[in-house]
C-alpha cells in the first residue's frame, strides 16, 4: 500500500492508485466531468486539477498515480483557482439553455458552475452552433451544442457495451461526438449513456419535455424481466410513471440498467390496457364488474370439474409473475385437486423436476471475476445483457470464454473458442467436451464415451476450463436456449460432469425474473400442459401464442377448451379466452422477485392500479374463497411471501440445488450434420423486445433495430440451394402453420440451420422452438 496526505488527512491505497480513488477513500469530493470509476480514465476535462506538492503546476486528480509520501491539497487558493478557470472555458460556448435543458435540476455543470463558475463571463463572441444527430428512438441528440466532450459515453459503448456506436470527430472548437455515418445506437445498454452523460446533450427520447426532474416522485423496483433482479427507481408524477432509471447496487446491476428494463415503462399506460374485468357471452365481449367475472369464473371450474374431473383444469403462468402470485395460484389449483400448475411455458424436457432447482451457482459478482467460462445454448447478450457486460468485464481481465451455440452470434465479448452446431447435435457436441476433458483430466469418461471422438474446438475447450482453480475460477453456464431445448435434462447432466471434473462452478441464467421463485413455490408440474390438451385454462401473465414453446399446438388446446380465463394488464386472447381479468402490472402491485443467485427481492408498487385493474395475488386471494378453500386469508403481500419462502429470508440459495441425479449419455452427431441432404432445423431465439408482455408492447423499444419483425436467417449454401436471395419473401412451415418472412443471408449459422424467431406475431403460427422447419421461396405477390 501506499501512504499520501490528502487535505491533511493519512491515505492508504494500492499501488497505482489514482489521487482521484485516494479522495473517494476519504470521501473528499474533487470536481470532475469525465471521470467515473466505471470507465477507463480520459482526463480530458481538467475540471479535477489539484495542487500537488512539488509539482509545478496544478494535476489532474484522476490521472496522477500516488506516489509514497505525496502531499495533496484539493481546496488550496492554487487548485480552487485551476478548477475556475477550467469551468470558464467549459462555459465559454456552452449554451444557455437550463431553463428549457431536460437535464436541468440532476445536471453535474449546472451544479459546479454554482460552485465555480463566475456571475459574468468575459466572453462576448457567438457561441457556437452543433447540428442535431438522429440516434434512434432512445436516445435524443438534439442539443449536442451542450457537449464538453467529456467522451464518457463513447468509453461506455467501448468498455462496457463492447461497441463502439459513438465517436468523437474534429479538433479543437470543432469536435464533436457523433454516430458512424447514417447508423443509430442500436446497443441493448445504449440508455446508460442518459445517465453518464454530465450535462445535457444526451437526453431520454421517450422522456423528453415531459416532466422536471423536481417534480418527480422516486420509488424503489425490481425489474420484471430477465432473472438479474435489476435495481429500479421508479418516477412518478401525477400517478403516472415517468422514467426509470438505475438504483446502484453493486452485487447486481452495479450502476447500469438494460435498455428493456429502463424503457419498458412506456406499455404500462398504452391502449393495449385491460382496465375493466370482461366476459364473453355469445361471441360478444361484454365488460362486467369484478364480483360477477369471479363468481362466474369460480362456478364454471366446479362445473368442469364435476363434469370431466380435476385432471381436465390446467393453470399456466409466466415467470415474470411475483413469488406472492406463482404462490398463491399454486395454492389454489392444489387445494382445488388441480396438479397442472407450471410456469415454464418454452420447457419441454422435465425429466429434471424433482430433482434440480436451477439458478446461477454462485454471486452474481462473481462472474465478473471468472478466469474461465464456458456458456452453453444462449444468446447471451439478448438474453442477460447486464451478465454479458459481467463476462465482458472479466474476459479484459484475461478470462477465456467459450461458446456452444446453434448460432456464431457477436456477444461483442472475445471469445477463445466456440463450438457451433445445429440445435439437434448440441449433446454430440458436448460429449466430445465431455471425452476431451476425461482425457486432459486423465480420469475415466462416464459410461458410453469411450469411442467419442473428439474435435480441436472440443478439447481446446477442455483445456482451457481445466486450467480452473482457486486462483483461477472457472464456471459452466446453461442459457435459455439449453434450457428450452427438447434435450435440456441430458445436455445439463453433460454440462454438470464437465463443470464437476475441472472443479468449476456450475450453473444456469435461467430464463426470467422470478424462475427461481417459481420452482420454490412449486409451481411445477412435470409435463407440458398444452400436449395433452385440457377442458378449462387459467392463463397468468401468459400470452400462449407469444410465450409457449410450441405456439401452435398451445393455441389449438386453449381453441378447445370450454373455459379459458386470462389474467393480464392486458388485452389478448380475444380468439380463445371467454375471461378477462385486469391484473396489475409490476409498478401496480406489491412482490416479491427471486434473482438467478437465489436473493429475494421485495418491492412496494409505485402508481395506484389502472382503472379497475386489480394486483393478482388479491384476485386469486377472492378466487380461493369463492373456490371454498383454506388458508385465503390474506391482507398483505407481505405475509404471502412469509408463507411462500419464510419470514425475512432474503437469501435463498441453500434451498436450490444445481445438482442433477442423471447419468451423462454420450450422442454421435447425426450421419450428415452439416450436410444440405439433412432435414432443416429451426433455431429458434427470444428477441430481446418480445420476452415478457410489458416489453413487447413498450413503443419506443419496438421502433429499436432489436424490435422489427424478425427474418428468415439462411445459411449462404442452404439459400443458394433454394434460389432465395437476402430481402426475398420466404414462406417457412412448420406442421400446420406458415410465415411469410424476409430472408437474410446468416454466414454465422450451421449449414443445415434456419433461424426463425419465437415469440412474435409474425411467427406465432408455427410449431416448436426447435425441430425440423421447411423453408421455401415464396411466390410472386406472396
Amino acid at each position: 500500500m501506499v501512504e499520501i496526505e490528502l487535505d491533511g488527512k493519512k491515505v492508504e491505497v494500492a499501488p497505482g492508485s489514482m489521487v482521484m480513488d485516494a479522495a473517494n477513500k476519504l470521501g473528499t469530493y474533487i470536481p470532475h466531468f469525465c471521470y467515473h470509476k466505471k470507465l477507463s480514465i480520459a482526463a480530458n476535462c481538467r475540471m479535477c486539477l489539484v495542487e500537488v506538492e512539488k509539482a509545478p503546476k496544478p494535476m489532474p486528480a484522476c490521472a496522477t498515480p500516488v506516489s509514497p509520501g505525496m502531499i495533496v491539497r484539493t481546496h488550496s487558493d492554487k487548485a480552487v483557482q485551476a478548477q475556475k478557470s477550467v469551468m470558464e472555458f467549459l462555459l465559454i460556448n456552452h449554451p444557455l439553455d437550463c431553463p428549457i435543458c431536460d437535464q436541468g435540476g440532476e445536471c453535474q455543470l449546472q451544479d459546479l458552475a454554482v460552485g465555480y463558475g463566475k456571475s459574468n463571463s468575459r466572453y462576448n463572441e457567438e457561441k457556437r452552433v452543433v447540428a442535431p444527430k438522429e440516434a434512434g428512438p432512445l436516445i435524443s441528440m438534439e442539443e449536442m451544442a451542450r457537449c464538453i466532450q467529456c467522451t464518457r459515453c463513447v468509453r461506455f459503448g467501448q468498455e462496457v457495451a463492447g461497441v463502439m456506436e459513438f465517436g468523437m470527430v474534429g479538433r479543437g472548437e470543432h469536435s464533436e461526438i457523433t454516430t458512424f455515418v447514417g447508423k443509430t445506437v442500436d446497443s441493448e445498454v445504449s440508455g446508460n449513456m442518459i445517465d453518464l452523460c454530465p450535462v445535457g446533450a444526451l437526453t431520454s427520447k421517450p422522456f423528453r419535455y415531459s416532466a422536471r426532474p423536481w417534480e418527480l416522485q422516486r420509488r424503489k423496483s425490481i425489474s420484471p424481466h430477465d432473472s438479474l433482479g435489476t435495481n429500479l427507481i421508479v418516477q412518478v408524477k401525477g400517478g403516472k410513471v415517468m422514467r426509470v432509471l438505475p438504483l446502484e447496487n453493486e452485487n447486481i446491476n452495479e450502476c447500469w440498467l438494460s435498455d428493456k428494463d429502463r424503457f419498458s415503462y412506456e406499455a404500462l399506460d398504452n391502449a393495449d390496457r385491460l382496465i375493466n374485468p370482461m366476459i364473453k357471452q355469445g361471441g360478444q365481449w361484454q365488460e362486467t364488474d369484478w364480483q360477477t367475472a369471479l363468481e362466474y369464473v369460480a362456478h364454471g371450474l366446479r362445473n368442469i370439474r364435476h363434469e370431466h374431473g380435476a385432471d381436465s383444469i390446467a393453470a399456466v403462468a409466466t415467470a415474470h409473475s411475483t413469488v406472492e402470485e406463482l404462490h398463491l395460484l399454486n395454492k389454489a389449483m392444489r387445494g382445488f385437486g388441480v396438479n397442472n400448475v407450471d410456469f415454464r411455458l418454452r420447457q419441454t424436457d422435465f425429466a429434471l423436476d424433482g430433482s434440480v432447482t436451477p439458478w446461477l451457482g454462485m454471486p452474481i459478482a462473481e462472474l465478473s471475476n471468472l478466469k474461465r467460462a464456458f456458456v452453453i445454448g444462449s444468446f447471451l447478450r439478448k438474453d442477460h445483457p447486464l451478465a454479458a457486460t459481467r463476462l465482458r468485464t472479466a474476459v479484459k481481465g484475461g478470462a477465456k470464454l467459450s461458446i456452444l451455440h446453434g448460432s456464431d452470434e457477436d456477444n461483442l465479448i472475445p471469445t477463445a473458442n466456440k463450438l457451433i452446431a445445429a440445435p439437434n447435435d448440441w449433446l454430440a457436441v458436448l460429449s466430445e467436451v465431455v471425452s476431451a476433458v476425461a482425457a486432459a483430466k486423465e480420469i475415466a469418461a462416464p459410461s458410453g464415451f469411450e469411442n467419442v471422438q473428439a474435435g480441436d474446438v472440443a478439447k481446446a475447450i477442455a483445456a482451457s476450463l481445466v486450467a480452473t482453480g482457486a486462483e483461477l475460477p472457472g464456471a459452466v453456464l446453461l442459457g435459455n436456449a439449453a434450457a428450452h431445448h427438447p434435450h435440456a435434462s441430458q445436455i445439463h447432466a453433460a454440462a454438470q460432469w464437465i463443470a464437476e471434473a475441472v472443479g468449476a462452478k456450475f450453473g444456469s441464467f435461467v430464463e426470467a425474473a422470478n424462475t427461481v421463485g417459481g420452482y420454490l413455490v412449486g409451481a411445477t408440474s412435470n409435463r407440458d400442459l398444452f400436449s395433452v390438451p385440457k377442458k378449462a385454462y387459467v392463463l397468468l401473465n401468459a400470452e400462449p401464442e407469444l410465450d409457449a414453446a410450441n405456439p401452435q399446438q398451445a393455441v389449438a388446446a386453449l381453441a378447445g377448451a370450454e373455459m379459458v380465463v386470462a389474467m393480464s394488464p392486458f388485452k389478448h386472447g380475444f380468439e380463445y379466452a371467454d375471461v378477462l381479468l385486469p391484473i396489475s402490472p409490476f409498478t401496480e402491485t406489491a412482490g416479491t422477485f427471486v434473482n438467478c443467485e437465489g436473493r429475494a427481492q421485495s418491492f412496494n408498487g409505485t402508481v395506484k392500479p389502472l382503472g379497475e385493474t386489480r394486483p393478482a395475488w388479491k384476485v386469486l386471494r377472492v378466487l380461493g374463497n369463492l373456490l371454498g378453500l383454506q388458508g385465503f386469508d390474506f391482507d398483505t403481500a407481505e405475509s404471502i411471501r412469509d408463507e411462500a419462502l419464510g419470514k425475512g429470508v432474503t437469501d435463498l440459495s441453500g434451498k436450490l440445488n444445481n445438482v442433477a441425479k442423471l447419468a451423462p449419455t454420450a450422442a454421435p452427431r447425426s450421419e450428415e450434420s452439416g450436410s444440405l441432404h439433412e432435414s432443416i432445423q429451426r433455431l429458434a431465439d427470444v428477441p430481446i423486445y418480445f420476452a415478457d408482455a410489458i416489453a413487447r408492447r413498450s413503443e419506443p423499444l419496438l421502433r429499436t433495430a432489436d424490435g422489427q419483425q424478425p427474418l428468415a436467417r439462411l445459411p449462404k449454401a442452404l439459400a443458394e440451394r433454394l434460389g432465395v436471395k437476402a430481402g426475398d419473401v420466404v414462406k417457412v412451415t412448420q406442421g400446420n402453420g406458415s410465415a411469410l418472412l424476409v430472408a437474410e443471408i446468416d454466414a454465422r449459422l450451421p449449414a443445415n440451420v434456419v433461424r426463425v424467431a419465437a415469440a412474435h406475431p409474425a411467427t406465432a403460427s408455427l410449431g416448436s422452438m426447435f425441430g425440423s422447419i421447411n423453408v421455401e421461396k415464396a411466390g410472386e405477390g406472396k
